[in-house]
């Protein structure tokens, strides 16, 4: 054999490791950003059509509300056990199951019965649940040199899809013989393409704690003592009760002040579009700081700036409004999974603090869509639901700010 035919084999050997390599991160990666297409896409389609369902089913607006907050009682309740799937099966294994979940959930939403609509929401909440914890550790696993690269793809397309879901439901729901119910299934695509991505993944699955506790590290706070910790908690809840109550009923308040059904939920696509920039450019400002009270202030002065601004019910200052509230909303979700960090000394406080403000917080977030429906039954109008949004706001920034100060929660 001559030694150009030598360095030829050679140099084949070695590039066929590296190709398998770049092909495994790969899928690995298209696995990551199809799930996340499918963890708010399902929840968010769900408000444009939401007058569309009611005029099919008959209820009422508390039940209405009832199909945003299904998915946050899930949240609260199945969050707590992800980390132990995860432990017994491996990361991949539980995502698989995430998936599958959310793909049952969808699919449960396209029969036709009431029932089916609500049991399907409440499943696929439990799927996304699953997908919420563990996504993003195993990114920090399995891409720690690049974790924010990934985690921005990650949240570039959770954030983009359910903007797109929110825009398309309206003329999905006109075009299909379906109606509503294909503007809320039509993401089973997504999900059973995920199934087939994780696939592969699961059967290579290993079973790994999502953190390592080093013999350095003191035990986690009493969390449930701490004034701080409960800061960053009512922080996560409160956000989370504002966004889940905009996407819910943000459509029908513009359809009361004479927007078609298309155009209000494109003002929802709009108010989801421009939040994707905030939530990158806010955590990098925040890590940048030991002190994020001012972020904090300007974080919520959109928030309660736009919300007034929806009291107008002109198409300009509406739509400045909506713009507003979408750059808060963005922006306090990106303070408040930097408060998980800044917040606490390490990995594992971080994992506990995150676990206690995901479980409380979107308890707290799941009877925002119910009370705003309840309200609007009671009032037969927008302008005490409007007003109690402002008002949360208002507590958004009171509670921000004693969880933007430079402290720790190991460290009262």
């Amino acid at each position: 054999m001559s030694s150009s035919t030598q360095q030829h084999s050679v140099h084949t050997e070695a590039e066929q490791p590296l190709q398998q390599a770049s092909g495994k991160i790969g899928l690995l990666l298209a696995g990551i950003i199809v799930i996340a297409a499918t963890m708010r896409s399902p929840i968010t389609a769900a408000g444009p059509v939401v007058e569309l369902i009611r005029s099919d089913t008959g209820i009422g607006h508390t039940m209405a509300g009832l199909l945003t907050s299904l998915p946050l009682i899930a949240f609260a309740a199945i969050s707590p056990f992800a980390p132990r799937l995860a432990k017994r099966f491996g990361l991949e294994t539980a995502l698989l199951l995430a998936v599958i979940i959310v793909t049952g959930g969808i699919t449960l939403r396209l029969l036709p019965s009431i029932l089916a609509l609500y049991a399907g929401t409440a499943i696929l909440g439990c799927g996304i649940a699953l997908s919420n914890v563990l996504l993003p550790s195993l990114i920090k696993r399995d891409f720690p040199l690049r974790v924010g690269i990934v985690t921005g793809l990650y949240s570039v397309s959770m954030n983009m899809f359910a903007s797109i879901s929110s825009g398309i439901s309206v003329p999905v729901a006109e075009a299909s013989s379906l109606g509503w119910r294909a503007s809320l299934g039509m993401w089973a695509v997504f999900s059973i393409l995920g199934v087939l991505l994780w696939l592969p993944q699961a059967g290579r699955g290993r079973k790994q704690m999502l953190y390592v506790t080093s013999q350095n590290e003191s035990k986690p706070a009493r969390l449930r003592t701490s004034s701080l910790a409960w800061f960053v908690t009512l922080f996560m809840g409160l956000q989370s009760l504002i966004f889940y109550t905009t996407i819910t009923w943000l459509p029908e308040i513009l359809a009361d002040q004479g927007f078609s059904a298309a155009s209000a939920g494109w003002m929802l696509s709009l108010m989801q579009l421009v939040s994707v920039p905030a939530t990158f450019i806010v955590p990098i400002l925040a890590g940048r700081t030991q002190d994020q009270r001012l972020l904090t202030t300007i974080t919520c002065m959109c928030l309660i700036i736009g919300y007034a601004l929806l009291f107008s019910g002109i198409p300009v200052l509406v739509t400045i409004g909506v713009t507003l509230a979408g750059i808060g909303a963005g922006a306090s979700f990106g303070l408040v999974t930097m408060f998980f960090v800044l917040r606490t000394s390490h990995a594992r406080e971080a994992a506990s603090l995150s676990g206690m403000a995901q479980s409380f917080g979107y308890m707290l977030a799941a009877g925002g869509p119910l009370l705003f429906g309840l309200l609007h039954d009671w009032t037969k109008g927008w302008t005490l639901p409007l007003l109690i949004q402002v008002l949360l706001a208002v507590g958004l920034l009171m509670t921000g700010i004693q969880a933007s100060k430079n402290k720790t929660v190991s460290s009262l």
